[in-house]
């Protein structure tokens, strides 16, 4: 009877990945049944999906072709019958194999009892890598007492009834668009055949996460139901930057295993590292409202369970994970800081420079309300420290590749410093720093030379600006200012607000270029002179 039953318990069960804990990297090795019964399922399901894909294209072929008529149905029961009788011996086989195998037998019930008790058992469990879907949920969000409010995305309501009745086709195909490929263009990592390419790379980046660097992976679930897969490395005991936790967003292709952490990591800090919706083993499709549910899920496991404060949490974004970032940073206003890697002021601009002129008008109605991803919209709400760090060689995110002028992280700076020093930002000042920043290292040293920016002076204006009004933005100051005061203050702000880094879009971030951001300090006397 008890074989039965563990026969049973293993049809369904979770594949198991890899074992820890043993010195050396150790694969779980299927047996040959268990393995055969493994690719049977898994190709089945492949095919499925890729089924459901093609749908229109061989469902329009089989119709032409008579297949859906009724004399038909006998032959697709045959094959619809026969593939059913394949996945369920499939099953079967895969579920006897496992249960004659003891390395699965003491996993499987250690997973059984960590779904009871997973504080008593986690230790146990991480000794597991097996599919996400499987491990215990271990933070809900729906259990907090006060959600957090969220922000709704803007959408372009075209002014007029005649403007809304003409605008209803064009809403139709955007709507499409952006639920099948679209959101799968914009964040490519959501795409299946892109993780199987890349499963193995996951799996070694997150065998060094976990060995290595003692890592913790954890399940969290958020108010929308998706599960949010999740790495902690809690440092505070043992670094001296440990006591401030980084919290890594990802790019549109990129994942906690391989992607951002590592730079924090190195330089001390304790560290989060979440997937996006729908990458990796976390659930759902990456739509601004899932992003900002899943972002929000980690923040408060952050405060509620890890037990870090909010002032001691610093968020750390790089491409399109500064949007998850910013959102953050307007939602969670008392967030030691913010670091921004490679990333743009609104995606609007990219999407249009990348499809055809004649599509522009529902690539922006697209956008706009179903993929809002406005970085400079939600930052410029964000009132703490802000570091941007420009890739000097980006390829993706300069509209004409190859010019530096053209990075969005520039126009980036430059709204952020409309919102913050308004007076600092007169016509002048805007062409001086577009200047600026069209060039960099050498030549952007030379043009501070030429204005004789002077740190220690801006320094002192600033504070005293502080210590006589507030730190909050917008500031007025430079509203007395000559326009050579006006250009040495908007270039020594430029100077603290964004480093350079002589790279491509994609070379991971050195730890030495990873710092808390610039921010003006003032001593309660302070006095200037």
């Amino acid at each position: 009877m008890s074989s039965l039953k563990s026969i049973w318990n293993c049809l369904f069960s979770p594949r198991l990945i890899q074992i820890y804990g043993t010195g050396a990297e150790q694969m779980y090795e299927e047996d040959p049944l268990e393995r055969w019964g493994n690719q049977i399922i898994n190709s089945l399901y492949m095919m499925w999906k890729v089924g459901l894909c093609t749908s229109p294209l061989w469902g329009s072929a089989l119709y032409n072709k008579g297949y859906f008529q009724l004399q038909e149905l006998p032959f697709i029961a045959k094959c619809a019958t026969g593939v059913g009788v394949i996945l369920v011996i499939s099953f079967c086989i895969r579920g006897l194999s496992r249960a004659k195998n003891p390395a699965y037998l003491k996993f499987l019930d250690v997973l059984q009892r960590a779904e009871n008790d997973m504080v008593a058992t986690k230790p146990e469990l991480m000794k597991y890598d097996f599919e996400f879907k499987s491990w215990p949920v271990e933070y809900d969000l729906s259990d907090t007492k006060s959600p957090t409010p969220k922000a709704s995305p803007r959408v372009a309501v075209p002014q007029g009834a005649f403007q809304n009745i003409v605008s209803i086709p064009f809403r139709v195909i955007a709507y499409l668009a952006i639920h099948t490929f679209g959101i799968r263009l914009i964040y490519p990592g959501v795409l299946g055949v892109l993780q199987a390419v890349l499963e193995k790379g996951l799996l070694k980046g997150r065998t060094r996460l976990i060995e290595v660097y003692a890592g913790q992976r954890y399940k969290l679930k958020t108010v929308d139901g998706n599960s949010i897969d999740t790495m902690v490395l809690d440092r505070r005991s043992s670094y001296a930057n440990g006591d401030t936790l980084v919290i890594c967003c990802e790019g549109n292709a990129g994942f906690y295993e391989i992607g951002t952490v590592i730079t924090p990591i190195e330089a001390g800090y304790s560290v989060i590292g979440w997937n996006h919706p729908g990458f990796g083993g976390s659930t759902g499709m990456p739509y601004p409202a899932q992003e900002q549910n899943a972002i929000d899920a980690v923040i408060q496991f952050a405060i509620n369970i890890l037990g870090f404060k909010v002032e001691n949490i610093m968020l750390f974004g790089w491409s399109i994970g500064g949007y998850a970032v910013s959102w953050a940073a307007m939602t969670y206003p008392d967030i030691k800081s913010v670091v921004i890697d490679a990333t743009f002021d609104d995606i609007m601009p990219l999407a249009l420079s990348q499809m055809p002129s004649w599509l522009e008008s529902i690539v922006k109605l697209a956008i706009r309300e179903h993929a809002n991803l406005d970085i400079y919209e939600q930052l410029s709400k964000y009132p703490g420290p802000v570091l941007l760090i420009r890739r000097t060689e980006d390829e993706v995110i300069c509209i004409r590749p190859g010019d530096l002028s053209s990075n969005r992280c520039n126009n980036l700076l430059i709204k952020i410093f409309k919102t913050r020093y308004p007076c600092m930002c007169e016509l002048p000042q805007v062409q001086l720093l577009h200047e600026y920043l069209a060039v960099t290292g050498v030549l952007q040293e030379k043009i501070l030379e030429k204005y004789s920016i002077d740190d220690s002076i801006c320094t002192s204006l600033l504070q005293s600006y502080i210590s006589e009004f507030s730190k909050s933005y917008p500031m007025k100051i430079g509203q007395d200012f000559s326009p050579t005061e006006k250009n040495q203050m908007i270039l020594f702000l430029a100077k603290k607000y964004m480093k350079d880094f002589k790279a491509t879009h994609c070379v991971a971030l050195p730890w030495d270029m990873f710092a808390v951001p610039w921010d003006v300090n003032v001593e309660p006397d302070f006095v200037y002179t």
